[in-house]
């Protein structure tokens, strides 16, 4: 009796780059459904792949994984699993010194291409035109082909929605004939956060007319995003909710309003609208949630920004560029959102 086919997939962190790795998983399952894969993750990213039983999650902690010696002890435990090929999707220090570990064991190794030139020509100052560099999917998706796994995104299938609001996991919040419109205002680095005063405006427009859930984790975001619920009537906050309730609920949701940051991913991968705005950073850059077109985007304005994207991740805001984010007018967020809403019921 021939032995499983057994795939080691790396990718350590960030939570959106984690999230994106679901429809391509889908599509490895769907293509060869008897196939087996352990994860290796942080722990608070399991609930993302509920939805596969072929999925041993194997929880990655850097303290205890941490140095020559913690990694060489996580090789080790991850050998006994009868591992036949890597996928290092993250590429990164550590998962390349365990990738090593598994090469010397004669074990097939495949690593993500980071397309590190394509990034570098794309955040050229003043460039006078862009180009994008394909999507972050595809890029996974090839460290499978490359393996021998050859997989075709444009064939992905969603899985079959719930009927919508018909759990009781989102008990608490009651279920009226309203559209629900997630929000997640935040983001990672401060050049792709929409200014809190204008994305107020949003929230307090929206909600009169829908259900608007509130999306953030830090403690500070938690504290912003309940005095949001406290001044309106029809805007909540699901911050004190698991990860996994989160989920359940974001895959229940209308649309997503998001800065370029993991809930759009997450919302994406139930293959709910969202509308992304994007700051310091670019779509072309790879990072759009999954099968969301491009008129779901809202970018800034290039002729007057030209320095746009000023990095892959948001971290640095050129000097005069402080206040762009702020050219883009609430009422135009708003509009997009609504659009997005009657386009989903036509």
């Amino acid at each position: 009796m021939s032995q499983q086919e057994h795939i080691l997939v790396l990718r350590l962190s960030a939570l959106g780059d984690v999230a994106m790795l679901v429809p391509v998983l889908r599509e490895v399952f769907k293509t060869y459904p008897d196939v087996k894969i352990t994860l290796l993750s942080r722990a608070k990213m399991q609930p993302l792949f509920e939805e596969f039983n072929a999925v041993e999650f194997f929880p990655f902690d850097p303290k205890k994984h941490k140095g020559l010696v913690g990694l060489w002890k996580l090789f080790f435990a991850l050998k006994k699993q009868h591992i036949m090929a890597v996928a290092d999707l993250h590429y990164v220090l550590r998962s390349r010194v365990l990738s090593l570990f598994f090469i010397c064991f004669g074990i097939k190794v495949k690593h993500l291409n980071k397309n590190r030139r394509g990034r570098r020509e794309l955040i050229i100052t003043e460039k006078k035109d862009i180009k994008p560099l394909g999507s972050v999917h595809n890029f996974y998706a090839q460290v499978f082909n490359n393996l021998g796994y050859p997989i075709d995104l444009s064939q992905h299938q969603f899985p079959k929605r719930l009927a919508k609001k018909s759990k009781a996991i989102i008990e608490g919040f009651k279920v009226e004939k309203r559209k629900w419109i997630g929000i997640a205002p935040f983001a990672a680095h401060l050049g792709k956060r929409y200014p809190l005063d204008l994305m107020q405006k949003v929230v307090s427009y929206l909600q009169q007319e829908h259900d608007v859930f509130l999306l953030g984790g830090g403690i500070e975001e938690e504290k912003q995003l309940m005095l949001w619920a406290a001044a309106y009537k029809n805007a909540h906050s699901i911050t004190n909710l698991s990860f996994n309730r989160q989920l359940k609920l974001i895959a229940h949701l209308d649309a997503m309003l998001s800065m370029d940051s993991a809930n759009g991913h997450i919302a994406a991968n139930y293959n709910i609208p969202v509308i992304t705005l994007w700051g310091m950073t670019h779509p072309y850059a790879g990072f759009k949630p999954f099968n969301q077109p491009d008129e779901n985007q809202i970018t800034l304005n290039r002729n007057r920004y030209p320095k746009i994207p000023t990095s892959i991740y948001g971290n640095k805001i050129p000097q005069g560029y402080e206040g762009a984010f702020r050219s883009i007018a609430p009422k135009e967020i708003i509009e997009k959102v609504l659009w997005v809403l009657t386009s989903k019921e036509t």
